[in-house]
């Protein structure tokens, strides 16, 4: 089947992924972004006759109920992303993360899918050695964690919806985030040869963008049998502290040199284990690994560097 599919957000780290690996699916994609960052992530895509891009907002009403219209399928990717972002701009937060995506709910019409990326940082701080499941209660400790739980809640509530509870997502990607935590030590230790980690004790999982984008193609051909529950997504090997991520990042750039300070804070407190075994039922497996992923971000990094304000 093809489908005609929106994605709000569309030209963020996330689509600049999924928007491609749909349109070569053959499925009709019209984004709707603000382009806020400048990114041009996608104009690969505009020879794609099944390609239809709208700059607009996705919290004005008027917009989303004109591009809604013939939709078959609502993936709301709009989103303020990270602890320290959401910090910044709590309005800007609450008023995408949350609110948008309600709206999302309030004018789709029952027939129409919604696909949704939440974030098991929604479980805040773990049990230690117990692996947080779909049942495991939420307990947001970040605006971000909070916003993105309560839009999830709006989506399962109304039905005709998945939420897919997304690790922490690393890889390359058009529209680069830097600032991801494998990205970011990845980047530390092809440029600054050293990172200093605070808590470095704490724990999350991982997956890698171009797995995301294949959850989403999974949960979009088992619709059926997936709706109206939330799925965690991430690598079930991949549970590991950022020290033992560094670990990691070493046995591929070996001059680099980890150091965890012995005071300061994280300002991301989340810490623990996550069970992907729900969605590992359904059929769904990534395919690529951290030490894949890390390779590629070095092979990135050798072309790209963030020295916007430096001198060198």
């Amino acid at each position: 089947m093809k489908y005609n599919i929106l994605v709000t957000g569309g030209a963020g780290y996330l689509g600049s992924i999924l928007v491609p690996e749909l349109l070569k699916l053959g499925h009709k994609v019209t984004v709707l972004d603000t382009f806020i960052f400048g990114q041009n992530a996608l104009l690969d895509c505009c020879a794609e006759e099944n390609f239809d891009v709208v700059r607009g907002d996705a919290r004005d009403e008027d917009i989303l109920k004109n591009v809604m219209k013939k939709a078959d399928y609502i993936i709301p990717l709009a989103a303020l992303v990270g602890a320290p972002l959401c910090s910044r701009d709590k309005i800007g937060t609450v008023t995408t993360n949350r609110d948008a995506v309600a709206s999302v709910a309030k004018l789709a019409s029952r027939e129409q899918r919604i696909m949704y990326p939440c974030t098991n940082s929604g479980y805040g701080v773990g049990q230690k050695g117990i692996y947080c499941t779909e049942e495991t209660p939420l307990n947001p400790i970040s605006l971000y964690g909070k916003a993105k739980v309560d839009a999830e809640k709006v989506l399962l509530d109304r039905g005709n919806a998945i939420s897919l509870r997304l690790a922490t997502v690393f890889g390359m990607a058009p529209r680069m985030r830097i600032d991801l935590l494998v990205n970011d030590f990845t980047y530390r230790a092809v440029k600054d040869r050293f990172v200093v980690v605070f808590e470095g004790h704490f724990k999350r999982n991982y997956i890698h963008i171009r797995d995301v984008a294949r959850g989403f193609i999974h949960a979009m051909n088992n619709f059926d049998a997936m709706k109206n529950e939330p799925y965690n997504m991430g690598l079930s090997d991949a549970n590991l502290s950022k020290l033992e991520l560094c670990g990691k990042i070493k046995e591929q750039v070996p001059d680099f040199v980890y150091l965890e300070a012995p005071i300061g804070e994280d300002p991301d407190k989340r810490d623990y284990i996550v069970s992907n075994e729900k969605i590992e039922r359904t059929g769904f497996r990534p395919v690529h690994s951290l030490d894949m992923g890390i390779r590629e971000l070095i092979k990135g990094y050798r072309m790209i560097t963030n020295s916007r304000y430096s001198n060198v």
